[in-house]
């Protein structure tokens, strides 16, 4: 199966440099060698049609033009050995405790700035910080990140890095659960081998760190989740979590505020709302406070928010903690707030208004991947060594015009895993978002959405750039799985 299958120059999470399996895929191996090829391809078409049934699509957008499609899905998993998830674990729960400490710092002390530890202007000049809304606001348990996506990459070494935090909506979990019903349901021989970890309890710990957020007084508190609705690309998302956590799932039009006090919309007249998990971006929220043309949010949310009367999750103003200008910084704040050294570090990264760095940056970008601060999905970025002359040159010159608005990293040799789409085995790079969720405990959920980018030699993971999903396991020591 695996005859033309190329392992150097990259780290393969399957396989050793010599084309054998690693230790903890051996079973998984050997397993899949007792498929004949027919069988393969007529599971993967079985696979893929089983996402068709169920609806799961995101939306993709060309020229403000949308278009759904369904989530790509391979069945060669990503299989995580116990003591590498304890690292990348640790690694989560110091990240996502140092961004906080940021977050409520630059929203009221400020001392890392005053420390000299961030500049100044990279917080009052990012388009993401609302000091002005939310300066000084009391929110529950203090804590700004509900839930946090954080995407890891592993290098030529095989050395887990973070890619980018994701603060504000981070979406994909419901693609975790269902890659592991496909896989559960289409390939059900492999779990009979292995012990994995289950996600079987997972939307609890999600539930209950939501209700941890309850204003204070709030005993038995009503919580909802906010959708732009049935047109935002990650809508099945939205639909999913609230299924599985009970939670009604409301639009802004379904929502009032009265005297301070938010209420849903019922056949049985209001009923007052506590928590709000919002999967709407800041600028929506509330046309008074924010963008006046919005129609997806709530006239006087803010206000209601200000005076602590609901909770909001994610807190509003995040983003200007998972810009990619503040990512160089991340390690930083490991230092300052927490006194430790970073457990998973960051890609090395040269942010573009330092003239010396630019300029060593121009000279190199056929080598270097060149990202917008502000865009997300492999959106408005420059993989160097597969671009072309004209799109070196576009790049350059916006560089010149607005260096603030990018940043440059090395292009890393990403571990690659082998993917099957219907044909053959060919090795794919891949990275994992691992969700954090932080009620009054912080709890990591096992796993995480393995992305895989499915084009041949393509570097981009997201979905919208042609990128699929994969079933990420990570391994408990011993007994049988209850996946």
């Amino acid at each position: 199966m695996f005859n033309t299958y190329t392992v150097k120059p990259f780290f393969d999470e399957m396989l050793k440099a010599t084309g054998k399996p690693k230790d903890h895929y051996q079973k998984f191996y050997e397993m899949l060698h007792t498929f004949s090829a027919d069988e393969l391809k007529e599971k993967h078409e079985t696979a893929q049609l089983s996402f068709l049934r169920q609806g799961i699509t995101f939306t993709i957008y060309h020229n403000n033009i949308g278009a759904e499609r369904t989530m790509p899905f391979d069945f060669v998993p990503i299989i995580i050995p116990p003591g590498d998830w304890e690292t990348i674990e640790k690694g989560m729960v110091q990240r996502s405790e140092a961004l906080n400490c940021f977050l409520h710092d630059v929203y009221n002390d400020q001392q890392i700035m005053k420390d000299g530890i961030i500049p100044k202007a990279l917080v009052e000049d990012n388009p993401y910080y609302y000091a002005n809304q939310v300066q000084g606001i009391k929110i529950p348990l203090n804590n700004h990140i509900f839930l946090a996506g954080i995407d890891l990459i592993r290098d030529e070494n095989g050395k887990y890095l973070v890619l980018e935090d994701n603060l504000r909506n981070p979406s994909g979990m419901s693609y975790v659960y269902q890659n592991r019903y496909v896989m559960r349901q289409v390939y059900p021989e492999f779990f009979a081998k292995h012990s994995v970890q289950t996600l079987e309890h997972q939307m609890t710990y999600l539930y209950e760190a939501i209700m941890d957020h309850a204003p204070i007084g709030v005993d038995n508190p009503s919580a909802v989740l906010l959708t732009p609705g049935m047109f935002n690309s990650a809508y099945y998302d939205h639909v999913f979590l609230a299924q599985q956590m009970g939670l009604q799932l409301v639009e802004g039009r379904d929502l009032i505020v009265v005297k301070d006090i938010v209420y849903m919309k019922t056949i049985r007249g209001l009923e007052k709302v506590d928590i709000i998990y919002r999967r709407i971006d800041d600028d929506y929220l509330d046309p008074k406070a924010f963008r006046d043309d919005s129609t997806l949010g709530v006239s006087g949310l803010l206000e209601a928010y200000r005076k602590g009367n609901v909770a909001i999750l994610n807190g509003i103003g995040n983003g200007v903690a998972d810009d990619k200008a503040m990512y160089v910084y991340v390690p930083d704040m490991i230092r300052y707030y927490l006194k430790e050294e970073p457990i998973i570090d960051n890609v090395k990264t040269y942010r573009l208004e330092d003239r010396s760095q630019r300029e060593w940056v121009l000279d190199h970008l056929h080598e270097l991947v060149i990202k917008n601060v502000g865009a997300s999905g492999g959106y408005d970025m420059l993989v160097g060594p597969h671009a072309s002359s004209k799109e070196i040159e576009e790049f350059r010159q916006k560089i010149l015009v607005t260096p603030h608005q990018y940043i440059a990293q090395p292009t890393i040799k990403l571990s690659r895993a082998p993917a099957y789409q219907g044909e053959e085995f060919y090795p794919c790079h891949v990275d994992l978002r691992v969700f954090v969720i932080r009620g009054a405990e912080t709890h990591v959920f096992p796993g995480g959405l393995s992305r895989v980018a499915l084009k041949k030699g393509s570097l981009v993971v997201n979905s919208s750039q042609g990128g699929g999903g994969k079933d990420t396991w990570v391994m408990k020591s011993g007994g049988l799985s209850s996946c």
